[in-house]
C-alpha cells in the first residue's frame, strides 16, 4: 500500500465485540454490515480508513459515494468547526449568510437558468421534493423512471427505485412507471450502444402511450446508475429521452446524487456528458463530503410552485452543513479534484480492462471518471451473475487492505467510487489487489 504520513490516534473506546453486541441488541436488525467479519472503522484520513487496531485500508467506496474530497479533509473540517463554534442551528426563519452564499455558488456551477435551490438533508428527500414540484408545476401525475435505477429509500422515492431488493410493499407508487434501462450490456435490445440507447428512449414513449393518460409530470434518471452498478446508456439516450418526455408535458430531472461534483471527471455534472440541460437537478452525498446535505436546483418558475402552501425543512440550510458545502466547492476547485477524478479514472479503467482480458470472471468494465463498475459473471456467454464470487473477491480484497462496494440487482458488480483525492499509487495498488483476489477466486481458493 502506498505510504501515508497520517498516524491514527490510539483507539480508547469500547472493544469491537461490545460494539457489535450493542448494535445487535439496540439497533434495528435491518441495519447490516458489509463483510463476513464486521469491520469497525474509527478514523479516516483522505482516501484512507483506520480500524480500532490502527490498521489502514484504502477506501474505494467513500462512505457509499459520499466522501468526495477526502475523509476529514482539513479545510472542510476547519470550516465546519468554525461554524459549530459560532452558530449550530436556527433554521431558515432567520437570515444567515451561509444559506444564500451556498445557493449562489451552486448556481454558478450549473447551466444558466438553473439557479434557485432548496436544501434538504438527503437524496431521498431531494428526489421526493423534485417529483412533488414537477407534479405541481405541470398538473400531471405520472412519472417515468428507468429500470435498474435507485432514487432513495423513503416511501415516495422508493417507488422511483427499480430494484425489488430495495422496495417494501408500503411504497407510495401511484403513477410511477419504469422504462427500459439503456445499459447495452444487459439490454433486451440489440445493436450498437447508440442503437440500444435509441430503442430504450423509444420505450419511454411506449410507456407513456400505454400506461399513462398521455401526459406526464416528469422523467427522472441518473446519468450513471449508482446502486445499479455504474450502468448507463450512450450519450444520445438522455438527449432522446428528454425530447420525448418534454413532448408529453414532462419536466426532466437529473439525479446527480452520485454523479455530481466532478466525480465523472471531464464534467462537473453527469448530465453534461450527454449535452442536455435538465429542468431540475437533485444532488446529495458528495455535496457535503459526509455532512447531511442535499439540494434541489431548478428554474424560478418551477420553484415558485412551492409558494402555494407552506413548505419547510427544519435542517435544510443548516449553517454547519452550508459551511461544509461551501468548503467542498472550494476544495474541488483549489485541489483540482475534478481533474484528478478524470486522470485517475482513466488510469483505473485501463487497468481494469487489462484485468478483463486476463480474468474470465470479469464480464464488463464500465463507468466514467471515478464512478466505475466491474461486473462479474460465471459465464461470459450467458452472463450468469457471479454473486458468491463477488462477495469472495471483496473479502480477499479486504484482507489485503482494499475496501470495495457492490451493486447491481444481483449484487455482482464491484462498485469503485473512492474519495476523489486518490493517487496513481493507490490505483496501481488497488489493481494489484484485485488481480490477486480474482486469481484466488477463479482458482477456488
Amino acid at each position: 500500500m502506498p505510504a501515508c504520513d497520517h498516524t491514527p490516534r490510539p483507539y480508547v473506546g469500547p472493544p469491537k465485540a461490545e460494539v457489535l453486541a450493542m448494535r445487535r441488541e439496540f439497533t434495528n436488525p435491518a441495519i447490516f454490515t458489509l463483510y463476513r467479519e464486521p469491520l469497525m472503522i474509527v478514523e479516516g484520513h483522505m482516501q484512507y480508513l483506520f480500524d480500532e487496531t490502527g490498521r489502514r485500508y484504502l477506501d474505494l467506496f467513500a462512505g457509499i459515494v459520499t466522501v468526495s474530497v477526502g475523509h476529514c479533509h482539513p479545510r472542510v473540517t476547519r470550516a465546519m468547526q468554525e461554524q459549530l463554534a459560532t452558530l449550530t442551528h436556527t433554521t431558515t426563519i432567520y437570515l444567515h449568510p451561509n444559506f444564500p452564499k451556498f445557493a449562489e455558488r451552486l448556481a454558478s456551477k450549473l447551466p444558466p437558468g438553473l439557479d434557485v435551490t432548496y436544501f434538504t438533508n438527503s437524496g431521498s428527500e431531494a428526489n421526493d421534493l423534485a417529483i412533488m414540484m414537477a407534479r405541481a408545476f405541470t398538473g400531471n401525475q405520472d412519472v417515468v423512471a428507468v429500470r435498474n435505477s435507485y432514487h432513495g429509500g423513503s416511501p415516495a422515492s422508493m417507488a422511483l427505485t427499480s430494484h425489488h431488493t430495495w422496495k417494501y410493499p408500503q411504497q407510495i407508487n401511484t403513477g410511477i412507471h419504469h422504462a427500459m434501462c439503456p445499459d447495452p450490456y444487459r439490454s433486451p435490445f440489440s445493436g450498437t450502444p447508440e442503437a440500444v440507447a435509441s430503442q430504450s428512449a423509444e420505450d419511454i414513449r411506449q410507456v407513456i402511450r400505454y400506461s399513462t393518460p398521455g401526459r406526464i409530470a416528469a422523467f427522472i434518471a441518473e446519468p450513471i446508475q449508482g446502486v445499479g452498478g455504474a450502468t448507463s446508456g450512450a450519450p444520445n439516450y438522455l438527449r432522446e429521452a428528454y425530447e420525448i418526455a418534454r413532448a408529453h408535458g414532462g419536466l426532466c430531472i437529473a439525479d446527480e446524487v452520485q454523479t455530481g461534483f466532478g466525480r465523472t471527471g471531464n464534467h462537473f455534472w453527469g448530465f453534461q456528458h450527454s449535452g442536455v440541460v435538465p429542468d431540475i437537478v437533485t444532488m446529495a452525498k458528495g455535496i457535503g463530503n459526509g455532512a447531511p446535505l442535499a439540494a434541489v436546483t431548478t428554474r424560478r418558475e418551477i420553484a415558485e410552485v412551492l409558494t402555494q402552501r407552506i413548505h419547510f425543512n427544519t435542517f435544510g440550510g443548516n449553517p454547519v452543513s452550508m459551511a461544509a458545502g461551501l468548503a467542498v466547492l472550494d476544495v474541488i476547485q483549489q485541489d483540482g479534484i475534478q481533474q484528478n477524478a478524470a486522470a485517475m479514472g482513466a488510469r483505473f479503467r485501463a487497468g481494469l480492462e487489462e484485468l478483463e482480458r486476463r480474468h474470465r470472471l470479469v464480464g464488463n468494465v464500465r463507468g466514467r471518471g471515478l464512478m466505475i463498475g466491474l461486473e462479474l459473471v460465471r459465464d461470459r456467454g450467458t452472463k450468469e451473475p457471479a454473486k458468491e464470487e463477488t462477495l469472495a473477491v471483496m473479502e480477499h480484497a479486504r484482507e489485503m487492505g482494499v475496501l470495495l462496494g457492490k451493486g447491481g440487482l444481483d449484487g455482482n458488480t464491484l462498485r469503485i467510487k473512492p474519495p476523489m483525492c486518490l493517487t496513481a499509487g493507490d490505483v496501481d495498488f488497488a489493481l494489484e489487489v484485485l488481480d490477486h483476489a480474482l486469481t484466488r477466486v477463479e482458482r477456488g481458493a
